[in-house]
């Protein structure tokens, strides 16, 4: 065996950040995101793909609440590479349940993008709403940003951004050598300068608040990503919150739920009941 990343060879770490292949039920449970996504972009679609950027995927989707009040930025995941926002509508269920607004941004995914122009269009995304959520009932003095996956990753790096009061990240990626050394990476072609460059771990800590959930039927290697951010971020305003009985992908029916452990973290940081 050829140790290719703490200790393992190659078919140990791709397996390692496979979730798709270790979650066995992930398509359908990917379908039923779909539906109920669907189901909430009927009732909310007033404003949908508002355009933020040139790019094709440059859009937002702001579900806005029943009255004035703070705003949610949730970033999709997919290992910047799969997925859309249209996926993840279901999400805003919970926090609009609390009367917070909820914005979802997309972005253009690798190979058409790399991941330091990734990140440009969601900080982007999210200064877009800063200038404009106003006019919809949105806060942008409390905007709370999250994300899972690789949104999770996207979310510890745009903490920092105006307007932004904190963080939820939800089963991140937080050092991404191990995703250069991957077959993550055929797509994603990370440089070794962006590895440095783009991995919260090895950049200065916000000290706004972040909270780090993951689910603890998550691969080993998705809940060492939180525990070892976690551990640098100790003495920082947040949490590292692992949450039962929950995988890659059911962990977010905690934030699809009005008193989901995800949900009730965003209305803390948000400051709502």
């Amino acid at each position: 065996m050829h140790s290719i990343y703490h200790g393992m060879d190659q078919a140990a770490l791709d397996a390692g950040y496979n979730n798709s292949l270790a979650v066995k039920d992930s398509p359908a449970i990917l379908k039923d995101f779909d539906q109920r996504s669907a189901a909430l972009r009927a009732e909310y679609g007033q404003r949908l793909d508002l355009r933020y950027g040139p790019a094709e995927r440059n859009r937002i989707d702001y579900f806005a609440g029943s009255k004035p009040g703070p705003l949610l930025v949730f970033i999709h995941g997919g290992y910047w590479q799969m997925r859309a926002k249209e996926t993840f509508s279901f999400l805003a269920a919970g926090p609009l349940a609390h009367g917070m607004h909820v914005a979802l941004v997309g972005y253009t995914l690798a190979p058409d993008a790399t991941l330091t122009q990734i990140v440009t269009e969601v900080r982007a995304g999210i200064a877009w709403l800063r200038q404009h959520a106003g006019e919809f009932g949105g806060d942008v003095e409390r905007i709370v940003v999250s994300g899972w996956s690789a949104g999770g990753h996207l979310t510890a790096l745009c903490v920092d951004e105006p307007g932004v009061i904190g963080g939820v990240a939800i089963s991140g990626i937080y050092d991404l050598e191990p995703i250069r050394l991957c077959y993550l990476n055929n797509k994603l072609q990370l440089s070794a300068a962006e590895e440095k460059e783009l991995s919260p771990l090895l950049l200065p800590l916000s000290p706004r608040p972040l909270t780090l959930m993951y689910g603890s039927d998550e691969l080993a290697e998705l809940q060492r990503q939180s525990e070892q951010f976690g551990a640098a971020r100790n003495a920082l305003p947040g949490a590292l919150v692992p949450l039962a009985q929950r995988n890659h992908f059911t962990i977010l029916n905690e934030l699809a739920a009005k008193d989901g452990a995800i949900t009730r973290e965003v209305c803390a940081i948000a400051g709502v009941a």
